[in-house]
């Protein structure tokens, strides 16, 4: 039962779309993840997940409209709700996510981003 460092944390990674874990909290993981550009479209077929924005802004697309989440918001996308976040402009983007451990990273959708295991940092 330590503080967590999120300012140092985000120090120890570097990669784009790579979630870190750095806490649990029952059946849920706290992640951090740096993004840039566009991630691929997909759903969680029976998980939410909640991105905060710690660093610049994301745009979270939806086959109808794109939301603009700002440092400092946060965004919640329903179970089996199909999305993509992105960023614009070239710009690094840090998130904290929260969502189930079993939450698979690209949903359904095997992609090159794809990732099956998150590190813990």
């Amino acid at each position: 039962m330590k503080p967590i460092n999120i300012r140092e944390k985000l120090t120890r990674f570097s990669d784009h779309w790579h979630p870190h874990r750095i806490a649990a909290v029952n059946d849920m993981q706290v992640l951090l993840a740096k993004i840039k550009d566009e991630f691929v479209w997909h759903a969680h077929r029976e998980e939410d997940e909640l991105f905060q924005v710690l660093r610049g802004t994301l745009y979270m697309q939806f086959r109808d409209r794109t939301e603009v989440v700002r440092e400092g918001e946060l965004i919640v996308v329903p179970k089996g709700v199909e999305h993509c976040p992105r960023t614009e402009g070239g710009e690094e983007v840090h998130l904290l996510l929260f969502e189930r451990l079993s939450t698979a990273h690209t949903g359904e959708v095997t992609h090159e981003k794809t990732r099956t295991h998150y590190p813990e940092i």
